[in-house]
């Protein structure tokens, strides 16, 4: 390329770039051109790092998460397959001050006839325990194709498969974080992708205000039945002892649903994160009223979201049944 030619991929540079008069967000058209140059490796390394943190700074809107999605799912080799995924479930934050629970509540819904797609990545945020390193202790093995995922859920009900296997540009993208300091809009479009086009998708979020970015993306996606909550640590998970936002899309309408907390009194982290303990509470060999009741309430939210359940409290009283009932061996 001529060194004095502007490079294609300068044109969304310089959108988000002119400073604080001239710069504006991309529409959606022009963000998934950008994705879509990006992920062909039609961009140079130093232009990618400008634009991700460029957008870092300005965060995202819902038309440009849109667009970076469809540019993804456009990349995506998955033939028409005849399996039907009920619930898409993003798992890419980590867990820090709990261990993840939420994991229980996907086997919970499995062992109950619910077809779940679970999706992450691991390793890119130092301190973090990951979905990935903790399936062995429950005896889940993770798939390492779109095809294997497929074999798992017909068979089981759930699968994990890790972004690299289904979109490995991404993955090196997300593991940038480390290089960069900061996390970058691809934390936030790996948690849209729904790689299986399930009916219905659930999401957790860190920042609150991502909450309605996400809630208006998948309304653009046309994703007819999705939620999106503050989970603990950015998983998908419902902490028991605080109120819990749930923005969702219905159809075409977007709903705001509060659900409240269990306990009136906070409790205290424990000091020891071992994964062990999610078998051992699952075989009924340990107690824990703080991890039950996140289970519970996350299944919960997720019951209701899939339609078995019309109300909070039918919701609540069937995840709790299912819990109770659960096969332990």
């Amino acid at each position: 390329m001529n060194s004095t030619q502007e490079h294609p991929f300068a044109e969304f540079i310089k959108i988000l770039g002119k400073g604080k008069k001239g710069s504006r967000p991309l529409t959606q058209d022009e963000a998934y051109r950008a994705m879509s140059m990006i992920l062909a490796d039609k961009v140079e390394p130093i232009q990618l790092g400008a634009f991700l943190m460029l957008m870092r700074v300005k965060e995202e809107t819902a038309e440009e998460l849109a667009g970076f999605v469809q540019a993804a799912r456009d990349t995506f080799n998955i033939s028409r397959h005849k399996v039907q995924v009920d619930l898409d479930w993003s798992s890419y934050a980590g867990k820090r001050r709990h261990l993840p629970w939420f994991l229980l509540s996907t086997l919970l819904l499995a062992e109950n006839g619910v077809r779940i797609f679970m999706h992450g990545a691991g390793g890119h945020t130092k301190g973090r325990i990951y979905t990935y390193n903790v399936l062995e202790y429950l005896g889940i093995q993770a798939a390492s194709s779109i095809e294997q995922s497929l074999d798992q859920i017909e068979q089981l009900n759930f699968s994990y498969l890790s972004l690299e296997h289904f979109c490995p540009k991404l993955y090196q993208m997300i593991n940038l974080r480390p290089l960069m300091g900061l996390r970058s809009p691809v934390h936030t479009l790996v948690r849209l992708l729904n790689p299986l086009s399930a009916s219905h998708a659930i999401q957790g979020i860190f920042h609150p205000s991502y909450r309605q970015v996400h809630q208006h993306a998948a309304l653009l996606l046309n994703q007819s039945s999705m939620a999106v909550l503050k989970g603990e640590g950015g998983e998908t998970e419902r902490n028991p002892d605080m109120d819990c936002l749930v923005q969702s899309v219905q159809g075409a309408k977007l709903v705001d649903e509060q659900w409240p907390a269990i306990f009136a009194r906070r409790h205290v982290k424990s000091e020891n994160l071992d994964p062990q303990q999610l078998a051992q509470l699952w075989q009924g060999k340990i107690s824990d009223e703080f991890a039950e009741a996140t289970i519970i309430g996350t299944t919960a939210i997720a019951l209701k979201l899939i339609g078995k359940a019309d109300t909070q409290k039918q919701a609540h009283e069937l995840a709790t049944h299912y819990w109770s009932t659960r096969s332990t061996l």
